[in-house]
């Protein structure tokens, strides 16, 4: 990335920031802004400016980004009404992602005939997990019942993190079908290892600097901001110390956050002070993904697209995650609008942008490559637009529904019953 991209993406940013709340209510997101704006001002073929997604820097930088805002988001979940609430999550995960996997595996290997079986698992688990920032106004509707909006909050957080270790394993034999130079000897194939790792540096992070921060602010050790510092270092530490002990950085990342949250809210009435600093660098990385993403990634989805390449698209978008969902909720005593509603509000963002740049670093550019990044790239791309104009009014609508089925229930529960 050169000084003038940085330069221009920073300048958006700014613009962007000033009239946020003006384009919210017209439902257009952050994250369509700044992919339009790399598709036009960095494209390969007339931008003026040009973006390198093969660098590392970019990578780390997508990374951090996803890490920083699963912590923030994990912080705010309140940890004692989760438990009451933790079938519906659980149910997501446990039932609702496999089944998502299995199906998008079959479709994908339907519709391109040229996939191997390895990049067919990629497309599926890159595109099994969801993205909370995307449906945003759903998420931070106080309207909508909270038990949907914290299990859909920790779904997002969660399943992009079980599915990294099935991604690391496909991308690891994709690149040796390919005969990528190295490939074959990468250390991340223990799966459940990688997920105790992760959980284990989170809760040791989480809590331990939850206590050191309480304790310091009790004491008053802390200067003025060091608690925001403190939060921010505790989100990176969580990442990179899991990813040194060969573990999952996004589960480290999410579990550091709600024991981080939960420790800080034993002392504390408020968290938000505390996650502002790892919340506000995240977003800000995460615009700078959107935009890299526009400029580099969206053009690989658009030289591909054909029919295939939409089909699967839409299909991982409505039937392959709204059946799985509905199958997860199954005697929950949720009725079939909650259902629709909780599996149409599964975006597809920041997981599957950094999965996407992890194939363009491991796998190179060979065309059977760049199909799959295709199909991933599109689904993104749709779900953007999508979600983005959907979240708003859907939301709003779920709600006005729900009120006037309460309504009309109210009378009939209180019309008196007559003896014979």
């Amino acid at each position: 990335m050169t000084e003038t991209t940085f330069a221009v993406i920073t300048l958006l940013i700014l613009g962007w920031a000033v009239v946020s709340s003006l384009l919210v209510k017209l439902n257009i997101t952050g994250a369509l802004v700044f992919t339009v704006a790399g598709f036009v001002l960095a494209n390969p073929d007339w931008g003026a400016m040009s973006v390198d997604v093969d660098a590392p820097a970019v990578h780390v930088m997508a990374e951090v980004a996803l890490a920083l805002l699963l912590f923030s988001d994990a912080a705010r979940v309140d940890v004692v009404r989760l438990r009451r609430d933790i079938g519906v999550p659980v149910r997501l995960l446990a039932v609702g992602l496999p089944l998502t996997l299995v199906l998008g595996a079959v479709v994908a290997a339907w519709c391109f005939d040229d996939l191997s079986l390895a990049l067919v698992c990629f497309v599926a688990a890159t595109l099994a997990p969801t993205d909370a920032a995307l449906s945003a106004q759903v998420i931070n509707d106080a309207q909508i019942p909270l038990r949907l909006r914290r299990a859909l909050n920790v779904e997002s957080g969660l399943n992009d993190g079980i599915v990294t270790p099935i991604v690391a394993f496909t991308l690891t034999v994709a690149a040796t079908q390919l005969g990528v130079p190295g490939a074959g000897h990468s250390p991340e194939g223990d799966a459940l290892r990688e997920l105790a790792v992760g959980v284990g540096v989170g809760m040791a992070v989480g809590l331990g600097s939850g206590l050191l921060i309480a304790l310091g602010w009790r004491r008053g050790w802390i200067m003025h901001g060091g608690r925001r510092l403190a939060s921010l270092a505790a989100a990176l530490s969580s990442f990179a110390l899991a990813l040194t002990l060969h573990g999952n950085g996004f589960i480290a990342a999410f579990v550091a956050g709600i024991a981080f949250g939960a420790q800080v809210k034993r002392d504390e009435a408020e968290v938000e002070a505390a996650v502002e600093l790892p919340e506000l660098l995240g977003e800000v990385l995460a615009l700078f993904v959107w935009f890299l993403f526009g400029a580099a990634l969206v053009p690989v989805a658009i030289d591909h697209l054909d029919v295939a390449t939409v089909t699967y698209a839409v299909s991982s978008l409505t039937v392959l995650r709204m059946v799985p969902v509905a199958l997860a909720l199954v005697g929950t005593g949720l009725d079939r609008r909650t259902a629709l509603f909780v599996g149409w509000f599964g975006p597809r963002g920041l997981a599957s942008v950094v999965f996407a740049l992890l194939a363009v670093e491991e796998l190179g550019d060979a065309a059977v490559v760049r199909q799959a990044l295709a199909a991933v790239c599109l689904t993104v791309l749709l779900s953007v637009v999508l979600h983005g104009v959907s979240a708003g009014p859907l939301g709003r609508r779920y709600v006005r529904l729900e009120r006037a089925d309460e309504a009309g229930a109210e009378p009939r529960a209180r019309k008196p019953v007559h003896s014979a």
